[in-house]
């Protein structure tokens, strides 16, 4: 008998696994002291996150002010249901008349102001995460060497993400102002904020400076795993700088690379500190956060609907952007990893 033979008799002789098996595993008593474990967690998330989302998105078919109903010729309460009446306001732009109809909104009210934020709000997004992406990785193939006073420089590329951003708006301010910093050093008095794409460029400044560290650092983490040794392999076989970057670079770093994006694409839809402190969002710079913060203030309309519309908004492009790169995030078999 050789001694291939018993192992490929205890092969064929091993029990087949059972279906169902973490299945029954979550019926045991370990598996039911897991979940009550979790449940006062789970509970209090609900309460929290849960409880709060749901009363929003009740509002929004509510009205927020006294209306008059062409029916009874009475006017309705605050509070009273609306239907999808606050959603036709802001996606299509429906203002109700005294007639109990419907009009198109004009040019500047509320209901116009909704899709140039979300213009806004994506030009911003699509802006600062193509040049944060750009020089974060080139921020994080310089921390990636071998040089004399590396810590020292990852410590100053990493300092500009350590401040608040409320602070970074204001240090960002003083610098735009018309006897700031950068009016001194050209020799000029140009106030940088009081103008659509001037005021455009300062908070993409400064969300750039802000926040380029953080796709720097996931770049630089994923920079970490690769093995010096394919890139000594490839020098032997003649591949150049460039070469390597986009063969071995770019598709072993891809991952960390997908997760930097979608965080800070999912950071930039939620912009809202910088341009309420640099402009107030004047000048075209009002992005939907903004709007949705100066709304739940005047209680014009519903806010709430403003609000369900943002968060459906922001949910479909993260999940949309999370099946882009499922492949290379997850790494499930069959679809890119391993």
């Amino acid at each position: 008998m050789t001694l291939a033979e018993p192992a490929a008799e205890s092969t064929a002789t091993a029990p087949p696994a059972t279906p169902g098996t973490k299945r029954n595993k979550i019926k045991t008593g370990e598996g039911r002291l897991a979940w009550m474990l979790v449940a006062p967690t789970i509970a209090l998330l609900g309460l929290i996150v849960g409880y709060p989302i749901v009363k929003a998105i009740y509002n929004s078919f509510l009205s927020d002010n006294q209306k008059l109903n062409p029916t009874t010729g009475l006017l309705e309460p605050a509070g009273a249901w609306t239907g999808l009446t606050n959603y036709k306001h802001w996606l299509l732009q429906q203002c109700p008349s005294g007639a109990g109809k419907t009009i198109t909104c004009p040019t500047g009210t509320l209901g116009s102001q909704f899709w140039g934020s979300i213009s806004v709000t994506v030009g911003f997004t699509v802006v600062t995460v193509l040049l944060e992406t750009v020089i974060g990785m080139i921020f994080a193939l310089m921390m990636n060497r071998a040089f004399r006073g590396r810590a020292l420089v990852r410590a100053a590329i990493l300092i500009p993400w350590a401040i608040p951003t409320a602070v970074t708006a204001k240090l960002w301010q003083v610098v735009f102002d018309p006897q700031g910093v950068l009016n001194k050093l050209l020799g000029t008095h140009y106030a940088w904020t009081s103008e659509k794409w001037p005021a455009r460029s300062a908070i993409v400044i400064a969300d750039v400076w802000k926040t380029t560290p953080f796709i720097a650092l996931l770049i630089l983490a994923g920079l970490q795993g690769i093995s010096a040794d394919i890139y000594e392999s490839a020098k032997v076989d003649g591949a150049n700088a460039w070469q390597r970057f986009v063969k071995i670079t770019l598709p072993l770093v891809k991952p960390a690379l997908a997760v930097a994006v979608i965080f800070r694409t999912l950071d930039v839809l939620r912009m809202y500190d910088l341009p309420k402190i640099l402009t107030g969002g004047a000048n075209g710079t009002t992005t939907v956060s903004v709007l949705v913060v100066n709304q739940l203030h005047s209680g014009v309309y519903s806010a709430s609907a403003l609000s369900t519309i943002t968060f459906i908004f922001i949910f479909a492009i993260a999940l949309g952007m999370v099946k882009l790169f499922n492949a290379n995030i997850v790494g499930t078999p069959g679809k890119g990893g391993k």
